[in-house]
């Protein structure tokens, strides 16, 4: 049987050979990892689908239009053929009394790695924020006291009820959400001479994963619970990770969240995901001094960052918006409660 390159989408024409799982000639047992391809969206991992010897017929690292054969697998009985375990060379011993060569200077080498193409799309795609928006990032603080105390409280319970444990990103999902509700136009999109209102709230999540930034979508996430948010943010991190991200987990979005605190970021000015008009970057919990009825007090305090479009969005929406979420951060109850 012929092995191709798969159609995983209308708007992909081509992918990547990343790398072989296994040598040419081997004997393939079905559902075997074969290779992994990569495209400028998503790794895609290839497996047997029989038994067989495969031959193949691309190499690591080229580019393919969609469709090309790149292996062939032949039926055949396994027991026939058999593994050849070829011995390990014997080392030379030394002999005692020999000298041994002088050192030589380090050679002072540099590696050269083609770019992925998902990291040709992540290269393209952050050049355009850059040159076709007006990007301007404005910062706040939330004392993440009252969160990290119901996550206290309630994240055991919360946990063995719903199976998945209580995060910070739902908390922040669902206080975009009711800011974004009050300030549309952050969920807008600039299209040529319009903007286009978006009643529809699809939150993109950043992921790091090993190839690349990947933002798997929340889908209509404003009709999600607490454990429905913190069971799909779950869902899609794992296939993220696991290179098992399909096309439509990753169109479209109206607004994202990104979360470099996990790496221990104080602060940063995350770059929109075009289309999309703004991104709110979340930063380390870190213990500052902070004034509290006249009164100077040590709090957990977490840096926040809006960066937005101002071709579309004033500085008074981005601000009241921004101020808004860390309004809802610092008095979580409410949230909860919807």
């Amino acid at each position: 049987m012929e092995i191709r390159i798969p159609e995983v989408g209308e708007s992909i024409i081509e992918a990547r050979l990343a790398k072989w799982h296994c040598r040419d000639g081997a004997t393939i047992a079905k559902d075997d990892l074969l290779c992994e391809l990569e495209t400028d969206k998503i790794t895609l991992d290839i497996c047997a689908e029989q038994d067989g010897v495969i031959r193949i017929l691309a190499g690591e690292g080229e580019t393919l239009p969609i469709g090309t054969v790149i292996a062939t697998l032949k039926e055949t009985d396994a027991a026939n053929h058999p593994e050849e375990l070829v011995p390990p060379h014997p080392g030379a011993p030394f002999a005692e009394g020999e000298e041994l060569a002088p050192l030589t200077a380090r050679e002072r080498l540099s590696r050269h790695e083609p770019l992925s193409p998902l990291r040709l799309t992540i290269a393209r795609r952050l050049l355009q924020a850059r040159q076709n928006s007006a990007i301007v990032t404005t910062f706040n603080e939330a004392d993440m006291s009252r969160v990290m105390e119901l996550r206290s409280h309630r994240g055991e319970r919360f946990a063995r009820r719903h199976g998945v444990k209580l995060g910070l990103m739902a908390f922040f999902v669902k206080a975009c959400i009711d800011a974004l509700r009050e300030y549309p136009v952050i969920n807008a999109r600039m299209e040529e001479q319009a903007i286009v209102y978006q009643e529809f709230y699809d939150i993109g999540i950043a992921v790091a994963t090993e190839q690349g930034l990947v933002v798997p979508v929340l889908r209509d996430a404003d009709a999600m619970t607490f454990a429905d948010t913190e069971r799909r943010i779950a869902e899609l991190a794992d296939k993220a990770r696991e290179h098992r991200l399909e096309l439509a987990d990753l169109q479209g979005g109206t607004f994202s969240i990104s979360n470099g605190g996990v790496y221990g970021s104080l602060l940063g000015t995350p770059l929109p995901n075009p289309p999309q008009s703004a991104i709110l970057g979340m930063h380390s919990i870190q213990q500052r001094a902070v004034v509290r009825n006249g009164q100077i007090v040590a709090r957990p305090m977490m840096y926040l960052a809006l960066s937005y479009d101002h071709r579309l969005i004033d500085g008074r929406e981005a601000v009241s918006f921004l101020k808004r979420v860390v309004e809802s951060i610092e008095e979580p109850e409410d949230l909860l409660l919807e």
